[in-house]
Order: structure tokens, then sequence, then C-alpha cells
């Protein structure tokens, strides 16, 4: 049964994937990305967090730390991938700015059609074989129609069919969900997801980045005086990234094969999942601590 999972991996990512996007943009409408124009400072920060800050916090744990080559390459794809639809629902839930949490996602969901391949070409090619060539063509041509399309046929599932839309996206979301879990099983019960091979020094090092992530999430704003409602949309966009769209990556770029190891892939594979479990566990505290912050904001941002 595991082999099927292994034969079909690239497939149970897409899949996943396709499924989680359509079911946003069934959320989403062009006015929600206009809406935080009369407050460009929130999503000006946001999105350079998203392109420029975390790729940089990665770029110092690989080239500060000794790391395996497939735990770099894990880390560089959880660097280059936007924030996914669980940031939205949890931004929500936060008491959030959830407009600039869906504007910060759309745009640099866009954007990683090119910046998701800029960012891992800079990041992990030190650290790939001689003869490894980065697909970058193909990594974007699939996060053009896996991710992209979809999105904007969400969109235009909502305009079409308001009433509709709601339970649709919802039958989405949860559909991909179990997908993910489907995942988790297939991989583990193909020995290709093994905490003993990983290693914990590489789990603190992808625990670590976590932390780096959350920490420099919150720091920013900061800094910069952004209100309350839009932090907690920023801190939580930037730490609950789109692990669905690196498990498609990783899958095009070490496609699993029936009886044929791969520590490199395998070790990217443990390094996404790992990061995705945990900030899912991590965005949890950040819900309940920005409700605790934003308790006398919660009507200025109505959702």
């Amino acid at each position: 049964m595991f082999e099927l999972y292994i034969q079909y991996e690239y497939w149970f990512a897409a899949v996943q994937l396709s499924l989680a996007m359509l079911g946003m943009g069934a959320t989403l409408r062009v006015r929600d990305f206009a809406a935080v124009a009369k407050n460009p400072r929130g999503i000006v920060v946001g999105i350079t967090l998203q392109i420029i800050g975390v790729p940089a916090l990665a770029a110092l744990f690989l080239w500060g730390l000794e790391l395996d080559t497939g735990v770099a390459i894990g880390l560089a794809l959880c660097a280059a991938i936007p924030g996914g639809t669980m940031s939205n629902v949890f931004t929500f839930l936060g008491r959030g700015h959830v407009a600039l949490s869906i504007a910060i996602t759309g745009v640099t969901t866009v954007a990683c059609l090119i910046t998701t391949p800029m960012i891992l070409t800079l990041l992990v090619d030190q650290h790939l074989p001689a003869d490894f060539v980065m697909p970058a063509g193909q990594i974007a041509i699939e996060i053009a129609l896996i991710l992209l399309l979809p999105l904007a046929l969400g969109m235009v599932c909502l305009h079409l069919f308001s009433g509709f839309a709601p339970g649709f996206s919802k039958l989405c979301i949860r559909v991909s969900i179990f997908v993910i879990l489907l995942i988790v099983i297939g991989a583990t019960g193909a020995g290709r997801v093994d905490l003993d091979r990983f290693g914990q020094y590489n789990l603190i090092v992808v625990m670590g980045f976590l932390a780096a992530v959350s920490i420099l999430s919150w720091l920013i704003p900061y800094l910069f005086k952004v209100k309350k409602a839009d932090s907690t949309a920023i801190n939580i966009e930037a730490t609950v990234r789109n692990g669905n769209l690196g498990l498609l990556i990783k899958a095009s770029l070490f496609p699993a094969a029936v009886g044929v190891s791969d520590p490199i892939g395998d070790n990217v594979l443990f390094t996404v999942l790992a990061y995705g479990g945990a900030a899912l566990l991590v965005g949890v505290g950040q819900i309940y601590l920005h409700r605790f912050l934003n308790r006398n904001d919660a009507l200025q941002y109505p959702p």
C-alpha cells in the first residue's frame, strides 16, 4: 500500500495544494486586496518580511551552521514559500487584520511564481551536487498551474456563486487537510519519515529556524510601528507558511521511487513536514496571545 504513495507522491502533493488554493480562493474578492491600500504600511512590511526577511534569516542558518544537504534545502524551501490558507484562519481567530493577511497571502502567492525559484537558487545552489540544475522554469509552471490557477478559479466561484462558495471553500480545505494526513501516513509508512535517522541536531535546527522566524515577525512590525491588528496578521503570516507548496516542490525536485534510497529527498521532506507541523502548534499559541493583546481592538478590523 505504501508503495502506492511513493509512486504517486507528486500527485498527492499537487491535489492537496490545488484543493487548498481553490478553497482559499473561494474566500477572496478583489476588494480584499484593495482594502489595505488606505494603510499600506502593513502590507509593505509584511511582503518585505516574507520575500526578503525570512529568506535572509534562512541564509544565516545555512551559511552559519553545518547542515545536512537535505536539511539545508528543506529550510530554503520553507523560506521560499509564501503564507498559506491556515495563516488567514489563524489571523481571524487571533483578532488580527484579516483583509491584510489575505492580501499578503495573495500578493506573495502571485509573486512566488518568480521569487520561489529565485530564492531557492540563491540559497541552496552551493548545497546541491555539481551536476544538479535547479528546474526554475518547471517550478514556475507548477506554481502557475497548481497554485495560481485554482486560486483564481476559487475567486471566480465566489464572484459567480456567492451563496455556494463558503460551503465549497470549507469542503476543499477539509479534503486538503485529509490529503495532508494521507501524505504523512504514506511517507511514514514508506520509511521516508524517520526521526532517528533525521537526528536530534537537525530537528533542533528546524525548530530554531521556526523560533527565529516567529521572533523576527514580531520584531520587524514593532520597529516599524505597525498597528497591533496588522502586526498580528504579519506575525502569523510569516510563521505559518504554505507547507503544501513546499511538499509539491520537494516532490518535483526529488521524486520518490520504489526501492530507491534517497537520503537527501527524505530529509527535505522531513524538514518541510517538521516545520509545518510545529508552525501550526506555534500558530495556535499565537492565536491566544494575540487575542489577549488585541482584546481592546477586536472591532477595529471586522472580519
